[in-house]
C-alpha cells in the first residue's frame, strides 16, 4: 500500500503543492530575502522525499505533470510586458544591450569555470544554457549533447539563487534604476527571478521578462554555433 501510494502521480503533485504552501506561509511570516519560497519549498520536497526514501524518478511520475504547466505560466509574464510597453520601448537599446552582454558573461564564465576545475564535457554541456528558462534549456542541452537532469538542476539552481541573492546585491550595490535591476534578474535568473523582479516592482519584472525572451533567444543563437 505504501509503495503503491509512493510510486502514483498524485504523490509527486501533492507534494510539490503542499511544500509550496507551507514555504510560501513561512516566507510571508518571516519576511527574509533568504527566505525564498521555491528554495524552501526545494528542500522540504527534498527531506520527505529523503525520510521515504523516494528517489527522483519515481517523484517525477507525478512531477511530470507540473512541467506541462511551465510553458504557460511563462507566457503569463506577457501580461505585464504588454501594460508596461510605453516605459520598455522608450529604454530599448539598454534592456536589448544589457541581456545580450549577460547572456555572453553567463555561457562564458560558466565556459572558463568548468575548464578551470576541469569538468567533464557531458557536464559542461548541460551547464551552458543555466541560465536561460527550463523550456529553453532543456531542448537546448537534448541538441547539445548534455544530460537533461543536470541541465534542470542547475537552471533550478541557478533561478532559485537569482531571486534569493540579487534583491540583496541591488541593496548592497545601491542600483536605484529599475531598468538596471531587471536585466539583471531577468538575464541571471530567467522566471523565477522575473517572478522576484515583479514583487520589487512592475517595471522591474516587465523589463525582467523582455530581458529573460531576449536572452533565451541570443542564447539559443549562440549555442546553436558550439
Amino acid at each position: 500500500m505504501k509503495e503503491a501510494i509512493l510510486l502514483s502521480p498524485i504523490f509527486g503533485v501533492l507534494l510539490t503543492i503542499l511544500s509550496f504552501v507551507i514555504a510560501t506561509t513561512i516566507s510571508r511570516r518571516l519576511r527574509w530575502a533568504i527566505a525564498n519560497p521555491l528554495l524552501m519549498a526545494t528542500l522540504i520536497s527534498l527531506g520527505v522525499m529523503q525520510l521515504l526514501g523516494v528517489s527522483y524518478s519515481e517523484y517525477m511520475i507525478g512531477g511530470e505533470f507540473l512541467n506541462m504547466f511551465i510553458g504557460p505560466s511563462t507566457a503569463l509574464l506577457g501580461m505585464n510586458i504588454y501594460h508596461q510597453r510605453k516605459i520598455l520601448g522608450e529604454n530599448f537599446i539598454p534592456i536589448f544591450a544589457g541581456s545580450i552582454g549577460g547572456s555572453i558573461c553567463s555561457i562564458g564564465s560558466t565556459y572558463i569555470l568548468c575548464q578551470l576545475f576541469d569538468i567533464s564535457n557531458l557536464t559542461i554541456l548541460s551547464m551552458l544554457p543555466k541560465s536561460v528558462t527550463t523550456a529553453i534549456a532543456m531542448d537546448l542541452s537534448t541538441i547539445l549533447g548534455g544530460d537533461r537532469s543536470i541541465t534542470a538542476l542547475c537552471v533550478i539552481m541557478c533561478g532559485i539563487f537569482g531571486a534569493v541573492l540579487n534583491p540583496i546585491l541591488v541593496k548592497i550595490l545601491n542600483i536605484k534604476n529599475p531598468i538596471a535591476t531587471g536585466v539583471g534578474m531577468g538575464t541571471t535568473s530567467h522566471a523565477i527571478g522575473s517572478a522576484r523582479a515583479l514583487e520589487m516592482g512592475k517595471i522591474e519584472g516587465a523589463v525582467s521578462s523582455v530581458s529573460m525572451c531576449v536572452a533565451g533567444i541570443f542564447t539559443v543563437f549562440i549555442l546553436a554555433f558550439w
